[in-house]
């Protein structure tokens, strides 16, 4: 299934273009899941027809659906308070009713994360459109399954699994039952969940389509989503300018500041994005017949891969080269930190922690230089951990 992950900067318009993509997809026969995020209906508004848990069809081909975070939050509470029931007994704890609860923050986004996994793993559809929340929060979003895993894999590492074998011993000492087994359990059960949520994200037939109307703000804000999303390694397919006025106004009208600055950016853009430019129809777009006037394309040809590849010039110059593509990266705004195996990486108001391959983790950093929007960073080998043949 391929799916194309929608955002913008707020006010931007994502969730009528995502709801125009996912009509003009479906229209072309392609069996559409159009997925929505806002606790308000805002997708519903722009389609026509009212969204909710249950998947909503919309016509032939396209479906649209919008998870509830609440219920979600309380059915996992619940699920959790049954798993943990002989502990909760243990410390004399009453259980909480999942009805008097009000979602924490992140639910949403949890329910969102959890929804994605669903819908590939359900594969009723060739195409999963999502209007995701605007580019700051979806930034982290999208960062979330790996850097929830990260965090796991040191708290609860899996070579400790070998403690569970104590248990029964700690136990019979302790006189009570010891919670290490349930717990073990679960950080595996969440690792499965958030590694189904991380393929999603990470697969090559995933895309990230922007949406921001023309503009210094929007260029500003396209700018730096760009970056955020390099730096995670993301595929970015096309650039929708929404909203985009007439070429003829008349000459003393209040338009000609905004569509002066407007034909400035979209010039900008195309010299160096794929832009699609989304007429502004004078009106807030509803129903089926105002998006498919909307003219916003569908699912488009494969993007190509992100790579972050690795290039031996030991022969020439004794380093091993890694390239990371970082497009509208400033030299003064990047920070690398070497921790172990691992690479900090820093851009701007940007951070990754990245797992280095496996012939840089025998190096040494000798060095780093921006160059074009790539960041090469030099690697020379250690010589008490580099094959004496090489």
């Amino acid at each position: 299934m391929r799916t194309i992950l929608i955002t913008g900067p707020g006010g931007s318009g994502r969730t009528t273009v995502a709801a125009a993509t996912a009509l003009a997809a479906a229209r072309q026969g392609t069996r559409t899941l159009l997925l929505g995020t806002d606790r308000d209906d805002t997708l519903g508004a722009a389609l026509g027809v009212r969204t909710g848990p249950a998947p909503t069809s919309v016509e032939p081909h396209l479906t649209a659906w919008r998870p509830d975070a609440a219920q979600g939050f309380r059915d996992g509470l619940a699920a959790l308070q049954d798993r943990a029931s002989s502990a909760l007994d243990l410390l004399g704890a009453a259980r909480l009713d999942p009805e008097e609860l009000t979602p924490l923050p992140g639910a949403d986004e949890l329910a969102l994360l959890r929804a994605l996994r669903d819908a590939a793993l359900a594969e009723r559809h060739d195409l999963l459109v999502v209007d995701l929340p605007p580019a700051p929060r979806a930034l982290a979003l999208l960062a979330a399954p790996e850097e929830l895993r990260r965090c796991l894999r040191l708290l609860l590492p899996p070579e400790r699994q070998a403690a569970r074998a104590l248990r029964p011993v700690l136990g019979r000492l302790a006189g009570v039952p010891m919670p290490a087994e349930a717990l073990y359990e679960a950080a595996a059960r969440w690792d499965l969940e958030l590694a189904a949520a991380e393929a999603v994200v990470a697969d090559r037939n995933t895309v990230v389509r922007l949406v921001a109307e023309p503009g210094p703000a929007g260029a500003d804000a396209v700018h730096a989503t760009v970056l955020g999303l390099a730096l995670r390694g993301l595929r970015t397919d096309l650039l929708i300018a929404n909203r985009v006025l007439p070429e003829e106004v008349p000459a003393d009208s209040w338009l000609t500041g905004p569509l002066a600055q407007q034909r400035k950016t979209l010039e900008e853009w195309r010299g160096t994005y794929d832009v699609r430019a989304l007429a502004h129809l004078g009106r807030d777009p509803r129903g089926t017949d105002d998006l498919a006037a909307l003219g916003a394309p569908g699912a488009g040809p494969a993007a190509a891969p992100v790579e972050w590849p690795v290039t031996d010039r030991l022969a020439e110059d004794g380093v091993l080269v890694w390239r990371i593509p970082l497009p509208g990266a400033v030299r003064e705004e990047l920070d690398l930190v070497r921790r172990g195996d691992e690479l900090v990486v820093a851009a701007g108001p940007f951070r990754r922690i990245v797992p280095l391959p496996s012939a840089l983790r025998r190096c040494t950093v000798e060095g780093a230089a921006l160059r074009e929007g790539t960041l090469a960073v030099r690697f020379a080998p250690d010589p008490q951990l580099w094959p004496r043949g090489r």
